[in-house]
């Protein structure tokens, strides 16, 4: 990224600034219903070292946060399980958006507008460094994965399954 090139002032890049995080802004073009795959591409990273933010919620409609892999889907049912719900599912995206105040393809874990558990694959720290979406379409930052544990906290999980 050039000096003129300016990324997006987020509530995730304030979070980010604030709690002196170092990364690195990478923005790309954005496509609709693209995903992982087109970051990835964009990017030239493997797809699983992008970490997708999921807003999902248990049978209580109760939000919660799922940070998974780029190249694997949740397991749903394994999370319910070790979450001890009955049922856990994805929101609808208006429903996602209000939660998180981002909108669905450009949700980031950091600075939500509702304060919400944070569920991560376990996995994801075993990367030197993710992509992870700034709070924008198109707009993910490279941050060493520990920075997540040091400001968000997350109960770890292996609910990953291939795609």
């Amino acid at each position: 990224m050039t000096d003129n090139e300016k990324y997006p002032m987020t509530l995730a890049i304030r979070q980010l600034l604030d709690q002196k995080v170092t990364f690195t802004p990478h923005l790309f073009k954005y496509e609709e219903k693209g995903g992982t795959s087109v970051s990835s591409r964009e990017l030239g990273v493997p797809e699983h070292a992008v970490v997708k933010t999921l807003i999902m919620e248990n049978e209580n409609k109760e939000p919660l946060i799922i940070l998974m892999h780029g190249d694997m889907q949740v397991s749903t049912k394994q999370l319910a399980r070790d979450i001890g719900v009955k049922t856990v599912s994805p929101c609808k995206p208006d429903v996602a958006d209000r939660h998180s105040g981002y909108q669905v393809g450009g949700t980031s874990p950091f600075g939500t507008k509702k304060k919400m558990p944070v569920y991560m694959e376990k996995t994801i720290l075993d990367l030197q460094k993710i992509y992870i979406n700034g709070g924008k379409r198109g707009f993910l930052v490279e941050i060493n994965p520990q920075e997540i544990v040091r400001l968000l906290s997350p109960h770890l999980v292996q609910v990953g399954i291939l795609s």
